[in-house]
């Protein structure tokens, strides 16, 4: 395991750690208040968060390319920011 390998599973752990509290204070802050922008937003940071996860389990664990790691992160991060936008408009 390189260096870079290192540091990008710590990246990766922080993201995940990051991710999921602001996911978890996203949904405990919509069964207070039962907002519908609160659930959507949790949906997408969860979907982030999970894009990272599997992009890191991908590359280290498996056999998958860096660069198909990245293509599934990202496509997870595009979806989840669309969600988070929407998040932002519903009222």
């Amino acid at each position: 395991m390189s260096h870079l390998d290192i540091i990008l599973a710590g990246v990766k752990t922080g993201t995940l750690l990051l991710g999921g509290l602001i996911t978890y204070f996203s949904l405990k802050a919509y069964r207070r208040t039962g907002a519908e922008a609160l659930r959507a937003l949790a949906i997408g940071f969860s979907l982030v968060t999970v894009g990272a996860l599997l992009a890191g389990v991908g590359h280290q664990f498996t056999s998958l390319e860096l660069a198909h790691s990245v293509v599934i992160e990202s496509t997870l991060t595009f979806l989840g920011f669309a969600v988070i936008v929407y998040s932002l408009y519903v009222d």
